[in-house]
């Protein structure tokens, strides 16, 4: 049984968990504070849960921590991304205890973010990664989070629709250094991520099937990929091939730097040239990825075979890529156009062929 004290002017509770005694200050001078108190901590212990001064101790620093800790030892990707949202949060919660990460709590946060404009995708990632840290907190043994309060997700507008028509992808390859062609060549074709083809090595390759492959553990969902090049990218890897010879540098990188002895690391300058050159606007290389997608679905490969070769891993992504052009949108409205003249006579007949026979109709 536990009992009421006073410590001063102050009341403090005293109870027990497996025989171990917890004594915990009400911070208050009224004593209907205590009784409520202890009957809300007897309760916690009779339902097997740890008493909520346990849970008082651990702060949001301790959270953070154990959630960067998660994402090195299962060596994620999305490291960098995780601790610039932990630096966020940190700024508004840092010396938060855990009972305090409440909903309306995080709804202040989210309204300083908005007020810094930041973007809603930039907050949801950020809201994201806290509740990351409280699952974490909850699953441990002995739990250093009681509950996992709710956490609104804002609606996101800022999804990116660009990709590349055939003609100003031309336009933009033959603007670009030459060194850059073969590289965008590959992203136009495959869909693969910037990272994933300046990060492509010759033992990747099997020159003599005409193979590319990504191993496990190689891609962002760790999922490995196989690519057969058609004749234009055999024709682009036997040139990457013979470049590497000539200057006898043995890069072990497929697309290297301008020098021919490295990784590319950033060739932005050059891109938003090449763009301004082309006279195609502001394009993005992820536009690539969208392109690669839609022009494999119109060319009637399977969705699936698809998927396999661009590495997405989820249909619902997978979905956001394949987008309707206005061309598309032309192409449909003469299919329609089409088939309605093929009706002529009919009673579906077009509004011309209608108002002819009404017409007709009228004169009799």
């Amino acid at each position: 049984m536990g009992m009421i004290y006073k410590r001063g002017n102050t009341f403090w509770i005293k109870y027990y968990r497996n025989g171990k005694p917890y004594r915990e200050s009400t911070k208050s001078i009224k004593e209907a504070d205590a009784k409520r108190l202890l009957k809300k901590r007897e309760g916690e212990i009779s339902n097997g849960r740890l008493p909520g001064i346990y849970f008082d101790r651990v702060i949001f620093t301790e959270l953070a921590e154990d959630f960067l800790r998660d994402y090195r030892i299962n060596q994620k990707k999305s490291t960098r991304r995780a601790e610039q949202s932990t630096e966020h949060l940190k700024k508004f919660f840092e010396g938060y205890r855990v009972p305090d990460i409440t909903t309306p709590k995080i709804g202040a946060y989210i309204e300083a973010r908005i007020s810094a404009e930041a973007a809603n995708g930039t907050i949801n990632r950020e809201l994201s990664a806290l509740k990351r840290m409280m699952t974490i907190g909850a699953r441990q043994t002995p739990p250093k989070v009681d509950r996992v309060p709710y956490i609104p997700m804002l609606k996101e507008n800022n999804v990116r629709k660009g990709f590349f028509e055939h003609g100003d992808f031309i336009a933009l390859r033959s603007a670009l250094p030459s060194y850059l062609a073969g590289l965008v060549t590959f992203a136009y074709k495959t869909g693969w991520r910037l990272s994933e083809i300046t990060g492509l090595t010759w033992k990747q390759v099997d020159r003599e099937q005409g193979i590319v492959r990504l191993e496990p553990g190689e891609t962002k969902n760790s999922q490995a990929r196989t690519v057969y090049m058609d004749e234009e990218l055999k024709g682009i890897i036997s040139q990457q091939w013979e470049t590497r010879r000539d200057s006898q540098t043995l890069c072990p990188y497929v697309f290297p730097n301008i020098e021919g002895n490295g990784q590319i690391n950033n060739f932005r300058k050059s891109w938003k040239t090449a763009c301004k050159d082309a006279k195609i606007g502001k394009r993005l290389f992820h536009d690539f990825r969208r392109t690669a997608v839609r022009n494999m679905v119109r060319s009637s490969i399977p969705e699936r075979v698809a998927m396999m070769i661009s590495g997405h891993k989820t249909r619902s992504i997978f979905d956001r890529y394949n987008i309707v052009s206005d061309a598309d949108l032309r192409l449909a409205a003469q299919k329609q156009e089409t088939y309605l003249k093929a009706q002529t006579g009919t009673i579906t007949g077009t509004i011309h062929n209608f108002q002819e026979k009404r017409a007709n109709q009228n004169v009799g």
